[in-house]
């Protein structure tokens, strides 16, 4: 080797080293269960520790595909199953922080890495030699003797490659990389562009009089915002725990429909955060990697894997709901509109009056009200109360860990122990809304279960919220409706807490897209259950219960508007099949793209230059593309099985076992339906919802 070649060497090594030394990602943490150290990483440690972590699993598939050996289920499918450690390592809090913690200086290495990862990834699928050996590995599945994980694994593994152009020429692979590579950057950009255009927005408003109608406690979060803000008066901005309260209880309808419009509009006013051409262009890639794949469009290549299957499935199941909810919807469009003329109102109930007259006309059918459960809903004490629920239903405790870092001081991190004390999993909990944080709330986890041989390794769960925050005369006081927020991610966290499975990529919640849904929302059942509300429902000042009469109203009330609800889920549903079953490219305008596509759900009146295409998330940056359908799916799955509980007791511990046996623990180690007959003995039915929402009667 030539003196200039060794010099060069020695360069790159010593780069390479000096990006290594002090990095915490190529350490052994020295945490509390090996937790990640939070307060030792710092952003500029990401670069380096992606790009060595993506040469070492680039040589660990080396090693499989060098194999002399013929290829089997163990050398093939599970060395591959193991291989790329410390790029998962150092992807998983980085892409958490992502959504829960970000700043500029993140999204900026999130954009140079993007691809960068995208074509690493497609290096992997689409070489040749690897993909030979696991498909020599699957034509012999049959003579195996494989156990029903291990053919999961296999089948997934597979299909992974061939979903992905394994099978693709050389010219079509070469197509597939930068389409993939633009999706995700596209992607990429639309979920930042709707943060920075909701946390562009704030009024001030100086005259109190204008916000008439307000409870306490939101005055005192507008006032709170202003002051943070160094301005004084009250400041609104786009954050649910603003927005949401704001067009429930604001006397001043200009006011209404100036925030309406501010939210209904965002990223669709030009410039740097318009997402109109980001969605044309994602959908028409979409399409294209669906074409190339030999799909006609992107729903018929998206839902093989899924329990709905097909597209027709998809569309009975909506169909038919539509046709069920929407004339109660209709009829509750027209109390409300009723109830609005009685008020004085001399104007069709537009969307910026709905939830305002909507929750008069609650208050006054049903004398209960966000205000009125609010005391009783303190979040320390809702914590108890959820956590006690997973203790009464399955025997686990959550103890604080002080020592586990945690990356930002409003997290909480805890321990999760089963009945016997025995570890089982880190739950971090992160309740508030921040600037660098997403809208909605989340379950995700910072390291999934895995076991080799007997050593079972368990998971790193997190529970992302933005709920109100306390005031500086009050504590977090939650709605009813976090309160099933809180519920329902912390379904999906017991789902990613209770695992038992021995891969990694089918543990937890690592399942169909329309099955992962089902524990999050089995979980608000409880949500209204006198016996659940009765062990921590105590109001904040005096710590009175909460009155057993108080409860009777939530249970009266909780079909109240939820055919016009449906419907609304609905509209996400065909708007999203819409978006993916195309077969040719989409041009022309979204936003009429939208209202033609959301017609047929339509109850209010529809508003020009408003749109919810160009913030829709779910479909446009995150995983429900042509998989929105999946919540219905799951209120399908989750009335059926919660019909179980209704029946035997909901705390009943054999039902609750079942459950956890048969779903919780399972991941996605067999066919969901296997798993879902195996716990209710039967396929679910329409019936249960149905009946649950007043539509049909018992």
């Amino acid at each position: 080797m030539s003196p200039l070649k060794i010099n060069l060497l020695m360069s790159t090594l010593a780069v390479a080293l000096n990006a290594i030394a002090g990095n915490p990602f190529f350490e052994t943490y020295k945490t509390p269960h090996q937790t990640i150290p939070f307060d030792l990483i710092k952003t500029e440690h990401y670069l380096p520790a992606f790009e060595e972590a993506m040469k070492q699993h680039v040589l660990e598939v080396d090693s499989i595909i060098n194999n002399q050996d013929s290829p089997t289920f163990e050398n093939t499918i599970v060395a591959l199953e193991h291989s790329g450690t410390l790029l998962t390592k150092v992807s998983s809090p980085f892409h958490n922080l992502l959504g829960s913690e970000t700043n500029d200086d993140l999204q900026a290495i999130a954009e140079k890495i993007s691809p960068l990862v995208t074509e690493h990834s497609n290096s992997i699928r689409l070489n040749e030699k690897l993909f030979a050996r696991i498909k020599a590995v699957y034509l012999r599945k049959d003579k195996l003797k494989l156990t029903p994980e291990q053919q999961m694994l296999l089948k997934d593994t597979y299909e992974g490659f061939t979903n992905n152009g394994a099978n693709l020429s050389d010219s079509d692979k070469a197509i597939y990389r930068e389409l993939s590579k633009d999706l995700n950057m596209l992607t990429l950009q639309f979920g930042q562009n709707v943060l920075k255009e909701t946390n562009k927005f704030s009024l001030l408003i100086t005259n109190k009089d204008l916000l008439s109608g307000l409870p306490g406690d939101l005055m005192d979060m507008l006032a709170s915002n202003a002051k943070k803000a160094n301005k004084q008066g009250w400041l609104l901005n786009l954050k649910a725990t603003c927005y949401v309260p704001f067009m429930k209880y604001a006397d001043n309808r200009d006011l209404r429909r100036e925030i309406y419009m501010a939210n209904a509009s965002k990223c669709i006013q030009g410039g740097d955060y318009d997402n109109r051409e980001n969605m044309r262009n994602i959908v028409n890639t979409r399409l294209k990697i669906a074409n190339l794949l030999g799909y006609k469009s992107f729903a018929d290549y998206e839902l093989v894997d899924r329990m709905a299957e097909n597209k027709d499935n998809v569309y009975d199941l909506i169909n038919n709901l539509l046709k069920a909810y929407k004339p109660e919807a209709e009829k509750e469009y027209s109390e409300v509109q009723e109830y609005a003329d009685k008020q004085g109102a001399y104007f069709k109930v537009q969307p910026w009056d709905w939830s305002y007259y909507s929750e008069k006309l609650k208050d006054e059918k049903y004398s209960v009200n966000d205000e009125m459960l609010k005391p009783y809903f303190e979040l320390e004490n809702v914590k108890k109360g959820v956590f006690g629920l997973a203790t009464r239903l399955y025997g686990i405790t959550f103890t604080k860990n002080k020592k586990i870092p945690v990356y930002h001081p409003e997290v909480d991190a805890y321990d999760v122990t089963d009945e016997n004390g025995k570890f089982l999993a880190v739950l971090y909990t992160d309740f508030h809304p921040r600037e660098g944080k997403q809208a909605g709330a989340w379950m995700s986890d910072f390291k999934a279960q895995w076991m080799i041989g007997k050593t079972d390794s368990r998971p790193q769960v997190t529970l992302v919220m933005n709920f109100t925050r306390p005031t500086d005369t009050k504590p977090a006081l939650l709605t009813f409706d976090e309160l099933k927020t809180f519920l329902h991610e912390f379904g999906h966290s017991l789902h990613g807490m209770l695992t038992h499975c021995t891969y990694e990529s089918l543990s937890g919640t690592n399942v169909y897209r329309d099955f992962v849904e089902l524990p999050s929302q089995l979980m608000e059942n409880w949500a209204s259950e006198k016996e659940f509300l009765d062990g921590f429902a105590t109001h904040y000042q005096t710590g009175e219960k909460i009155p057993a009469e108080l409860i009777q109203k939530i249970k009266a009330s909780e079909n109240f508007n939820n055919a016009y609800f449906c419907l609304r889920q609905l509209s996400f549903c065909y708007l999203d099949m819409a978006y993916h079953t195309i077969e040719t490219p989409l041009e022309g305008d979204v936003i009429e793209y939208e209202k033609a596509e959301m017609a047929s759900t339509q109850i209010l009146p529809l508003v020009p230059n408003a749109a919810m295409s160009p913030t829709f998330s779910h479909i446009f940056a995150g995983g429900y593309a042509a998989g929105y359908y999946s919540y219905k799916w799951a209120e399908v799955l989750d009335a059926d099985a919660y019909s179980v509980f209704s029946k035997n007791g909901i705390f009943d511990q054999k039902t609750a076992d079942s459950f956890r046996r048969n779903i919780l623990e399972k991941g996605g180690t067999e066919h969901p339906m296997i798993l879902y007959k195996r716990f209710r003995g039967q396929e679910p039915t329409i019936d249960a919802i149905l009946k649950r929402d007043g539509i049909i009667q018992y």
